[in-house]
């Protein structure tokens, strides 16, 4: 979100901005594992416009957070990681360093 920091910094500051901001709070508003791209626009629209954030960030935060496994996309479905499932089963707070640690233990 800073232009100061590096590359790699940016990148891990933007996948933590969609995460905690739009991807966690969409799965458990939606109580489902997987959402569509319009569902997600629609949240992240909202969460952009009330934190006065660039939208292009997130779209960076959303391609990096699959790429770190956290989020999987098939045909029009993008959904979490298997792992973290039993967090959205039980509504719990799941961070983005705890969502990196379920995905990377196999």
């Amino acid at each position: 979100m800073l232009s100061e920091k590096g590359k790699y910094a940016s990148a891990t500051e933007n996948r933590r901005f969609v995460w905690a901001e739009v991807i966690w709070p969409l799965i458990l508003e939606l109580n489902d594992v997987a959402f569509t791209l319009k569902q997600y626009q629609k949240k992240r629209d909202e969460v952009c416009m009330k934190k006065n954030v660039d939208v292009s960030i997130t779209s960076r935060g959303l391609v990096s957070l699959m790429q770190k496994e956290i989020l999987r996309k098939e045909n029009h479905l993008y959904s979490i990681h298997y792992r973290l499932i039993p967090y959205m089963r039980l509504k719990a707070d799941c961070d983005y360093g705890t969502a990196i640690h379920e995905v990377r233990i196999k």
